[in-house]
């Protein structure tokens, strides 16, 4: 049974930096695709980071390229997303989720998911 728990979530000032982590349990690690997702209010959830099942290469989306970096320890089963540079439109729950076959970092590539983290960040 696949469990995924995000912790790391808080408030933060423009310019600042959270690390949000996701462990996980139920399924062997290296063989899914594992990444992180936000929905900020009024908005559809989207991918923001992801690892891919296949090469365990990164996929980062567009708006968060060169300020938050995704990582994993296989060895602990967690999956952590760094942000750095915080903006105000970084505001969302935060999502991390699981796929065997995820072969794109798109909601719906991915079946299993854990509880959101609020990420707040004030101007």
């Amino acid at each position: 049974d696949v469990q995924l728990q995000a912790s790391g979530g808080g408030l933060v000032q423009a310019g600042g930096s959270l690390r949000l982590s996701c462990a996980a349990s139920g399924f062997t690690f290296d063989d899914y695709s594992i990444g992180w997702f936000r929905q900020a209010p009024g908005k559809e959830r989207e991918g923001v980071s992801c690892i891919s099942s296949s090469d365990r290469s990164t996929y980062y989306a567009d708006s968060v390229k060169g300020r938050f970096t995704i990582s994993s320890d296989n060895a602990k089963k967690k999956v952590y997303l760094q942000m750095n540079s915080l903006k105000p439109e970084d505001t969302a729950v935060y999502y991390c989720a699981a796929d065997r076959y995820g072969s794109t970092c798109q909601p719906w590539m991915f079946a299993s998911w854990g509880q959101g983290t609020q990420v707040t960040v004030s101007s």
